[in-house]
């Protein structure tokens, strides 16, 4: 089981936006809560397709609790060494959220605005999200690894989805295989559905944190 803090209160696939214009430059800060490596770069390059004309999309994430920095990432795309990527990732780690992932879209406006102008700039734009980012607070969860036969992919994600549930990670090299986390007091009857679905035909493991 996880520890409880704040997330972002933002369903799979939903995210948060807000945008600012420094000295002639747009800046656009996209947010989503992320619980793995794995969903903030799917996250990331999504945002990165969206708006693929822009100048810079710096990205930062922290994929766990608050401050903690196992899972972590920051990229300043372009921009000079250390003026974007760490300034978000540092405001992301001292948010007192968890489990969040940001994009700062920049549209060139024509004026340079040197380094320290940019670490204000990716940094406050970040900031700026936070304050008005919807958070809950984080249910406490059950791991399980799932096994699975390709067939039953459509209804173990409708169960997942029904409870809640986040995937921390899939294979699909033989079986569908999955990590994922599922509510506490949901942990149960999900496991007991699922077994009885499955019929023999899978596996469902139960995961001690």
């Amino acid at each position: 089981m996880t520890d409880v803090y704040n997330v972002p209160n933002l369903a799979p696939g939903e995210f948060h936006r807000t945008e600012d214009t420094i000295r002639r430059s747009r800046f656009i800060v996209t947010m989503a809560r992320v619980s793995s490596p794995e969903e903030a770069k799917a996250f990331i390059d999504g945002i990165r397709e969206e708006h693929r004309h822009a100048t810079h999309n710096c990205w930062a994430y922290v994929a766990g609790a608050p401050g903690e920095t196992a899972f972590v990432g920051a990229s300043d795309d372009g921009e000079p060494k250390g003026t974007a990527g760490r300034p978000m990732l540092t405001a992301l780690l001292h948010s007192g959220v968890g489990e969040v992932a940001a994009v700062v879209t920049r549209y060139f406006g024509g004026i340079l605005l040197g380094t320290g102008g940019l670490v204000r700039a990716y940094q406050g734009t970040v900031k700026l999200g936070l304050e008005s980012l919807p958070v809950t607070a984080r249910e406490e969860t059950v791991r399980f690894v799932v096994s699975i036969d390709h067939s039953a992919v459509t209804d173990f994600l409708h169960r997942l989805k029904s409870v809640r549930g986040r995937i921390l990670s899939s294979d699909f090299r033989y079986d569908a295989s999955y990590e994922v986390l599922v509510p506490e007091r949901e942990a149960e009857a999900f496991e007991a559905g699922l077994l009885e679905r499955l019929a023999g035909e899978g596996l469902v493991e139960r995961m001690e944190d």
